[in-house]
């Protein structure tokens, strides 16, 4: 068989020759940056963190020192001013006996802060004991804590605490008890899985093989960690404190008039609606803007302790 050597090189020659080489790396102008959106995301939750902080310190100065912000003293009546609308004398207006609506709200966050704090304490500390006792205990105490905790949780807080006041009777001090006592299976129930899940963690066996005394393992590495749980359940419970507190002083089983506490301002208004919708519409607003601004502030608390902050 022949070859035809012209034709074989016309051929070659009409094909392109080919060269291999590393292929082309196309750099933009922005390679390395974070995607726009991302970066506007991170601005978006810095500014929103800003903010947050601005509304929590402002709720912190009207708690510590109402008295700097409010137009007039909580209790100065004034019957010749009274149901006024909001105006440049009363911003908030005025109510059935001439007291500023705005000084009463503004008094009024210490009263519902405090109860809101006060219970959320009760509850976090005893739920901390009785969830630390149940999950470190024999099985048959565990049981016990358990099934007690399901008694409590089976009634609802607010019900629960009505109950509680039913028995040691209305007031500050009792509705303060009453929330928190009703509060502590949400928290002994988080306790006691923390517990559970820490005793066979990595740093408490490693603890225990270098003859760490039990006690020492309890409060060096298992109390510790489960105050971050407990810290971000406890924000969030304020708010929810806060929120049964005044309803519960609506009903007339908190703090008793003339006290300047948002359930109770709410009570005395209720039969003024009709002729001043000022009266009742601004303190449930201050009651739902507060609980607002505490559960946020508790889930950033629980998306930073999840590790999943934006």
């Amino acid at each position: 068989m022949s070859i035809d050597l012209a034709t074989a090189t016309s051929t070659a020659a009409d094909e392109p020759i080919v060269t291999e080489h590393a292929p082309a790396r196309t750099v933009s102008a922005g390679a390395g940056a974070p995607p726009r959106a991302t970066r506007r995301a991170t601005v978006l939750s810095s500014a929103g963190t800003v903010v947050l902080l601005a509304l929590v310190v402002l709720l912190a100065l009207v708690v510590a020192a109402p008295q700097w912000l409010a137009p007039y003293p909580p209790l100065a009546a004034d019957p010749t001013a009274a149901l006024q609308p909001p105006s440049a004398a009363h911003l908030l207006g005025t109510d059935p006996i001439g007291r500023d609506v705005l000084s009463r709200i503004l008094y009024g966050a210490r009263y519902s802060l405090s109860i809101g704090v006060g219970a959320t304490l009760i509850g976090a500390v005893t739920g901390l004991i009785l969830g630390t006792i149940a999950g470190l205990s024999p099985r048959v105490v565990d049981e016990i804590v358990v099934r007690f905790l399901d008694v409590i949780n089976a009634v609802p807080e607010i019900l629960l605490a009505l109950v509680v006041i039913a028995v040691i009777g209305p007031g500050p001090v009792n509705i303060i008890l009453a929330i928190g006592v009703a509060s502590i299976p949400r928290f002994a129930r988080v306790v006691r899985v923390q517990v559970l899940s820490l005793q066979h963690s990595g740093w408490v066996e490693l603890a225990l093989t270098q003859g760490l005394s039990y006690p020492r393992r309890i409060v060096k590495h298992i109390i510790p960690n489960t105050v971050g749980p407990v810290v971000v359940l406890a924000t969030i419970g304020t708010g929810t404190a806060i929120l049964n507190a005044a309803g519960l002083s609506f009903l007339g089983l908190g703090p008793q008039p003339p006290a300047p506490e948002w359930g109770a301002i709410l009570a005395e208004s209720r039969d003024y609606f009709h002729l001043g919708w000022w009266v009742a519409v601004f303190p449930g607003l201050a009651v739902l803007s507060t609980v607002c601004l505490i559960t946020v502030v508790g889930r950033r608390l629980q998306r930073r302790f999840e590790g999943r902050v934006e």
